[in-house]
């Protein structure tokens, strides 16, 4: 591992925990100059391909998600870390199904479930966008639906 300030290869490890996603961090002291940085690890798992609606297949990229989510999430009282948990769980939930490819309406349907529960108006965002909801009609069936007991 390079100190950032010195580039140096030689550091050496004071502390290390685990983080609530499954990754490690670790606190580092440089050799050289003395100074202490922080480095984070995380496995990488692999996830399947994603076969969009017109048939092309793109890997799952998890930034990408992460942007709408967070788009459908805009001004509302959704914090980050409950984005990112939402993230990992849908990341966690394509690994376990040990599949190489899977349709992009998967995807789909698992970030929709968890953002009913999360919060109504940012699954609507995201629901009038992933369900290609052409008017304000197929919007207001979908906002009926949430409203019944």
């Amino acid at each position: 591992m390079r100190c950032p300030y010195c580039q140096s290869e030689e550091s050496k490890v004071i502390d290390t925990t685990h983080d609530s996603q499954g990754g490690i961090r670790r606190r580092r002291k440089c050799e050289k100059c003395g100074k202490r940085y922080s480095t984070y690890e995380r496995l990488i798992r692999q996830t399947p391909l994603i076969v969009k609606r017109d048939s092309t297949r793109e890997e799952f990229d998890r930034e990408k998600l992460l942007r709408g989510v967070r788009t459908a999430c805009t001004k509302r009282p959704v914090s980050a870390a409950q984005i990112e948990t939402l993230v990992n769980e849908v990341e966690a939930s394509l690994q376990q199904l040990g599949r190489s490819e899977i349709t992009s309406r998967v995807v789909g349907d698992m970030v929709i479930e968890r953002l009913k529960d999360l919060d109504h108006i940012a699954y609507i965002r995201y629901a009038s966008v992933y369900l290609q909801m052409a008017d304000l009609h197929a919007i207001r069936d979908e906002i009926d639906k949430l409203l019944e007991p």
